[in-house]
């Protein structure tokens, strides 16, 4: 059970470097263990990693892990990052194939679709937000 009545909120602050994503996700689990959402994990971490490094390799500029309670048992996570830009393959709706198998990329979105039970993008401050939803 969550030890804080929702909402509660949570912003980290990235600098472009290849280590962000790795201290990002150090950071959502201790989150999701102080508010007793530790079953989220998994799925959270999965989802927020590849968000993170879709920001880290396709973005030049800072990027934010946010963390959110939307209801108890239920997270929204969401990474800002200054490129406008909607990511190929996040609001079609029907996903696009599966990349050819040796390729090194096009596997994250798909798995943020299978493992959030939302998602989403919008745009907040010159750049966007990519979101999804675990638990509940």
């Amino acid at each position: 059970m969550p030890t804080v009545t929702p909402p509660w909120a949570y912003a980290l602050q990235l600098p472009h470097d290849p280590r962000a994503p790795r201290i990002a996700r150090v950071t959502l689990r201790a989150v999701l263990g102080e508010h007793g959402l530790g079953e989220l994990v998994p799925a959270a971490e999965l989802v927020a990693a590849e968000l993170l490094a879709n920001a880290q390799l396709h973005t030049t500029g800072p990027y934010a892990l946010r963390l959110r309670a939307v209801e108890p048992g239920r997270l929204r996570l969401g990474v800002w990052d200054t490129d406008p830009r909607v990511p190929p393959g996040l609001t079609e709706a029907v996903p696009p194939g599966a990349p050819p198998d040796d390729s090194e990329n096009g596997r994250g979105l798909p798995l943020v679709r299978a493992y959030a039970s939302a998602w989403g993008v919008g745009a907040v401050g010159g750049g966007k937000v990519v979101w999804a939803e675990c638990g509940g």
